[in-house]
């Protein structure tokens, strides 16, 4: 991954911050806080609403905050901006929202003491109202620039039989993985890989150069093998990308992959394998940024290749969101997918909060992606473990000091989404506004689920339309709600 866009800081939680938390509050021992006395405080008399909502600021005084608020549908207009919602115009299924599980996210939690890192485990995975309900995650084939080191599963090479491969180093990863896997047994789970085995490379190195033609078949059963690893593990892979950022040779580990090599080796040499091997693991192409469209379509003009890809994925450090759509509606029967963008330690709460919700939970959802994923789960309070010359200023969804944790912007940013947007969600029609960036969704049980950001830096009101009804809501400047109604 590349250190570009912006950042955020640690957020400590005590006291009132974490009561009002939705779904965190029994946490709030995590971050340190203990019990004690005080004056005893009568809750508020809870309203009659038709709409429920959920409020993150910019200032931080409202974290994923339930409203107390009373939101009723009538037929009195105004001259507020409204969004009007459309549940009769349908798009693309949701398949979750979700972080990157690296190999340093797993230390941190795993090094926990058990209690508090299963508590963890269960506030982000539990699909239960306890939690944000985490549904989609991304892990690495290998050790990315997220790991205290560079391998791969067959370092010792040549070994052109993978007589050497082996996933028994991924000690933390995989207990892991079982512990969310116990949570949510319907979990999305893709992997890629930051490069080939060194031995496999035009460079013998795990940074930088490209796989050697030779080597392609041995590569193959590479993902084959590691597939059939995990599943004996009782975890299914659903999906992989052949290489993480393929454009990107600079990182540790990393591997250049052109547009016609991707294509070859998927089209002569992964997906036959798979088929081989009776393998349903989807294949998605690209996985990279979003300034080179043209990638992902010439793979998928390849009539060889495009039979065995499912869809596409992208980042976000360069280009624009945008460029999803032009993919999709030059191959409408394959799938969007956006797979990783990262918030760094140079940036701010409000800043980041902004910019991601605008470009990705609503951006990227509105141009096609069927799911969103940050970078990264987790790091300690020194933006790690990482690679010598991996990413140093990557902070983690949560960051983990010993047996505490603090929840940071990504957090938020996702959880607006994973919490109320349920796997098998349909996004639906809703006005787009520069003003209020928003995106539409109904849950499988028809319950609809808006996410709308006030764009500008003043307190404003707009509407929510919703079968010629209106309930009219007001938003401090940079502040996003999640709304959901029957």
């Amino acid at each position: 991954m590349k250190t570009i866009r912006n950042t955020k800081f640690t957020l400590l939680f005590t006291g009132l911050t974490a009561f009002l938390l939705i779904g965190c509050s029994k946490k709030a021992a995590s971050t340190g806080g203990g019990g004690g006395g005080g004056t005893v405080v009568t809750p508020p008399v809870t309203v009659k609403t038709d709409v429920n909502m959920w409020l993150t600021t910019p200032d931080q005084s409202q974290l994923l905050a339930k409203q107390n608020v009373s939101l009723l549908f009538n037929t009195t207009t105004n001259s507020n901006t409204t969004i009007n919602v459309d549940s009769t115009t349908t798009y693309q299924t949701i398949d979750g929202f979700g972080f990157a599980l690296t190999g340093g996210s797993a230390y941190v939690i795993n090094a926990m003491p058990a209690a508090q890192s299963n508590a963890l485990i269960k506030e982000l995975f539990a699909t239960d109202s306890t939690g944000i309900n985490i549904s989609y995650i991304r892990v690495t084939l290998g050790a990315s620039d997220m790991s205290a080191a560079p391998f791969t599963y067959d370092d010792s090479g040549p070994d052109v039989n993978l007589q050497n491969f082996s996933i028994a180093m991924e000690t933390d990863l995989i207990p892991v993985l079982k512990k969310i896997i116990a949570l949510n047994p319907n979990i999305k789970i893709l992997a890629c890989p930051w490069s080939a085995p060194a031995w496999m490379k035009t460079n013998n190195n795990l940074s930088g150069g490209s796989l050697l033609p030779q080597y392609y078949s041995v590569y193959a059963n590479y993902f084959v093998k590691y597939i059939q690893a995990m599943k004996a593990q009782g975890i299914n892979i659903d999906a992989v990308t052949p290489q993480n950022e393929p454009l990107n040779a600079y990182n540790n580990p990393a591997m250049l992959e052109v547009d016609t090599a991707e294509t070859n080796f998927i089209g002569n040499y992964l997906g036959p394998a798979f088929q081989t091997a009776g393998i349903s693991t989807k294949i998605i192409c690209y996985d990279h940024n979003c300034d080179h469209p043209e990638y992902p379509i010439y793979v998928l003009n390849d009539a060889n290749a495009n039979k065995y890809v499912d869809g596409s994925a992208f980042h976000l450090y360069a280009g624009d969101i945008s460029a999803l759509t032009p993919v999709h509606t030059a191959f409408p029967n394959k799938n969007i997918y956006f797979t990783e963008q990262a918030t760094f330690s140079t940036g701010t709460f409000s800043g980041d909060l902004n910019w991601h919700v605008t470009n990705l939970i609503v951006g990227a959802t509105r141009n096609w992606s069927r799911n969103v994923i940050e970078w990264n789960l987790a790091s300690d309070p020194n933006y790690g473990p990482h690679t010598v010359g991996g990413c140093s200023t990557c902070q983690g969804a949560v960051t983990v000091s010993g047996s505490a944790f603090t929840r940071n912007v990504s957090y938020y940013i996702i959880a607006h989404a994973s919490k109320f947007v349920k796997a098998g969600a349909i996004r639906i029609a809703s006005d787009a506004s520069t003003a209020f960036p928003n995106v539409a969704f109904q849950n499988p049980d028809g319950s609809k689920v808006l996410i709308v950001l006030n764009n500008s830096s003043n307190i404003a009101s707009f509407n929510i339309q919703y079968k010629s009804k209106l309930v009219t809501s007001t938003l401090n400047g940079g502040a996003v709600a999640t709304y959901t109604w029957k």
